[in-house]
């Protein structure tokens, strides 16, 4: 199933599944995905039973999507997971473990919102991710379990200013910029991506293609991320943990290449879709 977040009417946020084109509501949960998530089989359930003509339907190309999750908690991110954006690097190395850097919730928007650009001097990029959502708590989870443990699967645009994170390696703050962490369009049911190795990822910018790779290039596959994350912290359900970027970022091009007011950015990961966001200067 493809779980959506929207507004329908004019300030009213519920939850949705998708069938043929259109977000059916699921009006149980009153717009909280994490409800949804809380409640596991019954929440799956309660979202099969929507698929029926009596419920309220809504077209999905006239809706206002929102980020799945819109009151998300942990948003840990893993860096230098992919060989070739290790590769393009000249100052990296192969890790010994996952790395991971937080993203905080005032950087989370939806499809279609603006990314606030804050000058040309920040050097802002692009990066897409695959991003998992947690389904139940983890802890010290070991590897061979906690896949029971993924609802199932977003994009995440980990917009990042080049200037501030590798002046002094300030990452923190170069990656949690407002606005800086566009997520969705929705979540997929992790029934609908058996093996989420074995993805294609593509960033556009203006159209053009930026970034184009599976994921069978990770360096640490997706059960040791988040064991690894869980042998030193609680994962709980709502969060989020991303996967790491491929090659192709703005600041590793020969001539570098950043975002712009008046770009769009558009992101897709097959089996999930399209993220798209405009860019636009900050005042």
């Amino acid at each position: 199933m493809k779980l959506y977040t929207f507004e329908g009417d004019p300030g009213e946020q519920q939850v949705g599944v998708e069938a043929d084109g259109d977000l059916i509501e699921i009006p149980r949960y009153e717009g909280d995905m994490l409800a949804l998530i809380r409640d596991g089989e019954v929440g799956w359930e309660t979202a099969r039973r929507a698929l029926q003509p009596s419920y309220q339907c809504y077209p999905l190309s006239r809706v206002q999507l929102l980020p799945p999750i819109p009151r998300l908690g942990k948003i840990l991110c893993s860096g230098l997971n992919y060989r070739s954006h290790i590769r393009e690097n000249p100052n990296a190395v192969f890790p010994e473990d996952p790395r991971f850097f937080a993203k905080l919730p005032n950087t989370v928007i939806g499809p279609g919102a603006p990314i606030l650009h804050p000058g040309e001097a920040y050097q802002v990029d692009y990066e897409v991710e695959l991003a998992v959502v947690i389904g139940k708590t983890m802890f010290r989870t070991k590897e061979e379990d906690v896949m029971n443990h993924v609802f199932g699967y977003t994009i995440l645009h980990d917009v990042s200013s080049r200037y501030i994170q590798f002046r002094d390696n300030n990452e923190t703050m170069g990656k949690n910029f407002d606005t800086f962490a566009p997520i969705g369009p929705c979540i997929v049911t992790d029934d609908e991506i058996p093996d989420p190795s074995k993805l294609r990822l593509r960033t556009f910018l203006n159209g053009e293609v930026m970034q184009d790779h599976t994921n069978e290039d990770w360096i640490f596959p997706l059960p040791r991320l988040l064991a690894w994350l869980s042998s030193a912290m609680t994962l709980e359900l709502g969060d989020v943990v991303t996967t790491g970027t491929p090659a192709g970022i703005g600041y590793f091009r020969h001539p570098q290449i950043f975002l712009q007011p008046g770009d769009t950015v558009t992101l897709e990961i097959e089996g999930i879709g399209r993220l798209e966001n405009p860019v636009v200067a900050m005042e």
